[in-house]
């Protein structure tokens, strides 16, 4: 969609509202233009003009294609995928696509944000999980090797009023870790909202630079996945959570490292007389 804008041809201020769009996507799908134009301190005529030269003949047509994309099925998306890869071999193709998302989300992670987000949750009560869709393999990565250092790890019914019979426990010294990505779901919206009555800190871990209502979260750490309408890639997530893992095992370096050959010692023991699952 970007790709065919010709930059050159823009003028300075096409330019700052071509990128303003590309970095807010979401909410320039429901801005006026005369929202855009203030927010970015231009002219309404300079936004109307905007759509042409970018290839639209108006402002609805431009937003039409980008709730396509918002909207495209993953057959589309792993069709878009399988052509991607026909040109080249699939084991160097994954590899360019996993480097660049973890080159983007080491570019964009927040260094301190996620320093708050390991003591936070080295030092929660309760540790909530809400991993609707395909993060329920995150959640389970996470945890499963955060159980070791002895944190209570409570995963979130994915969707409905389930979710209400674990939010009802979450305090304030607990932490309600959320997977936001693409679009805001309305039980992140309730897990949003009760915080404030509740108390307790809510991370969010998403692949949208701007992500509605992520100002209502604090603490926010980026993961990049690729654009809304690729095949996505859980390399950039499952790098957030092991960096996770690992910072609050090395934050208790000891009582973490105790755990763990109690584990061992477990096993020796008792291992020959248990299968491994």
């Amino acid at each position: 969609m970007y790709k065919d804008w010709n930059r050159r041809a823009f003028s300075p201020n096409q330019r700052i509202i071509a990128d303003f769009i590309q970095k807010n996507e979401q909410r320039a799908l429901y801005m006026t233009e005369q929202e855009i134009a203030g927010e970015l301190g231009l002219s309404i005529a300079s936004v109307s003009r905007f759509w042409k030269a970018a290839g639209y003949k108006h402002a609805k047509e431009f937003k039409a294609r980008l709730r396509f994309r918002f909207e495209s099925a993953p057959s589309v998306k792993m069709r878009d995928a399988m052509q991607a890869a026909s040109g080249s071999p699939l084991p160097q193709m994954l590899l360019e696509v996993a480097s660049h998302h973890l080159a983007e989300t080491r570019r964009y992670l927040n260094g301190l944000q996620l320093e708050q987000a390991v003591e936070a949750l080295s030092g929660a009560r309760h540790i909530y999980i809400y991993s609707p869709g395909p993060c329920a393999g995150l959640a389970e990565l996470m945890a499963y090797r955060m159980a070791r250092f002895g944190l209570t790890i409570r995963r979130m019914a994915p969707s409905g009023h389930e979710l209400l019979e674990a939010l009802m426990h979450a305090g304030t010294k607990d932490v309600v870790l959320i997977f936001g990505f693409v679009q805001l779901l309305p039980e992140t919206e309730v897990i949003l909202d009760h915080a404030r009555e509740a108390g307790y800190l809510v991370i969010l871990i998403t692949d949208r630079l701007v992500y509605p209502r992520s100002q209502d979260a604090d603490i926010v750490l980026y993961a990049g996945r690729g654009e809304v309408w690729e095949f996505h890639s859980m390399v950039g997530p499952t790098y957030i959570i092991e960096n996770l893992i690992l910072g609050v095992g090395l934050l208790h370096k000891d009582s973490s490292l105790r755990k763990l050959d109690k584990l061992q010692q477990l096993r020796s023991r008792y291992g020959g007389k248990l299968p491994r699952t």
